[in-house]
């Protein structure tokens, strides 16, 4: 019997011990790749720093005391030592560490990123469940059509005609922006999410307000990652209603909903934990031209704008963290997979 529990505590260290190995190869390939690519862009740092105008003098001292004489593999192992220690830099147009710039951006990407994804896991599923069951049928070419023009058309040009159509005709939704000026520091910070702070605090005006605004990207997101759920619910539930146990279960009575929703969906579930992630992570770092666009005060926003300015602390400190985010949503994700399917486990012995 300890030899058995020992067996095991071995066997989940170990892959707890290459689950943070992976991890953490991943996180210093995504670092080194974001340093060499902020060192080669056509942007001088040390112009964003002292200006047009600054004098050689100038120009040399801040280039000596930024550490850019030294060799690039010196200036990344010192890159890296500040990331470590949460030290991203100061922001050139902000004058403001960056991390206290990531922290009050990100929290409203987070909010947006995740009513889109809502949004498109509540809608995509079943339409993907539809279009699978009624495959080559009229639901399923209407569905599949829908989420092609979520592929194919570029979502900031929806996102100008939404607003021309939405909210410059027919009043609907709110403009751009996160919240009317009027309703501005009303609501005190708690969360980061407004929605939230403004529920916490009883402020239901302004919640109205808020919401008006989030509505309209955050449908557009959620069209977005709806494309890509349907698809691959699809995909996935046309392998499953093939599958010789689905027929078993018709031939011993089951309803249609419950050899479909019962039986098929919830083995199609599994992976679609993944595709859900997945998908979660594209819409957080993908959400630069929906923040454009809305003027919508999130991190990507914030990384267009820094990058336009030449603020490359700024820009790095943002690609860094939405890539981490990333890297984490799909480890949970990959930890979910092997709690919800034991076969996984399986496989691993």
């Amino acid at each position: 019997m300890p030899a058995v529990f020992i067996n095991r505590v071995l066997g989940v260290t170990g892959r707890i011990l290459t689950l943070l190995l992976s991890v953490g190869i991943t996180l210093i390939g995504l670092v080194a790749l974001t340093f060499c690519i902020g060192r080669v862009v056509p942007i001088d740092p040390v112009l964003s720093v002292v200006g047009q105008k600054a004098s050689e003098e100038v120009y040399q001292r801040v280039f000596l005391e930024m550490g850019l004489d030294k060799p690039l593999w010196q200036q990344f192992l010192a890159y890296a030592g500040k990331l470590v220690r949460g030290d991203f830099g100061t922001s050139f147009v902000t004058n403001r560490p960056v991390l206290s710039d990531l922290a009050g951006f990100f929290p409203a990407t987070l909010e947006l990123a995740t009513l889109g994804l809502l949004a498109g896991t509540l809608i995509g599923v079943p339409a993907g469940v539809a279009a699978a069951y009624w495959h080559d049928k009229w639901p399923d070419y209407l569905i599949r059509f829908v989420g092609l023009i979520g592929y194919s058309v570029p979502i900031f040009w929806l996102g100008l005609v939404g607003l021309f159509v939405f909210y410059s005709r027919l009043d609907w939704v709110s403009g751009p922006g996160q919240i009317d000026v009027f309703y501005q520091g009303i609501v005190k910070p708690v969360t980061g999410s407004l929605l939230i702070d403004s529920l916490l605090s009883g402020e239901w005006e302004v919640f109205g307000n808020a919401l008006s605004h989030i509505v309209l990207p955050a449908a557009l997101l959620g069209y977005y990652s709806l494309a890509y759920i349907s698809r691959m619910t699809r995909s996935m539930m046309l392998d499953q209603l093939s599958r010789e146990y689905v027929l078993t279960a018709r031939l011993k009575g089951a309803t249609e909903y419950r050899a479909v929703m019962l039986h098929a969906l919830r083995n199609a579930a599994i992976p679609l934990v993944t595709v859900i992630a997945l998908s979660y992570g594209g819409l957080l770092e993908g959400s630069v031209l929906v923040e454009t666009v809305f003027a919508w005060p999130g991190i990507g926003n914030y990384i267009a704008s820094s990058l336009f300015r030449a603020d490359i602390n700024a820009v790095l400190g943002g690609t860094v963290l939405v890539g981490a985010v990333f890297i984490l949503l799909n480890m949970v994700s990959d930890v979910v997979y092997q709690m919800l399917d034991p076969r996984s486990n399986l496989r691993r012995r």
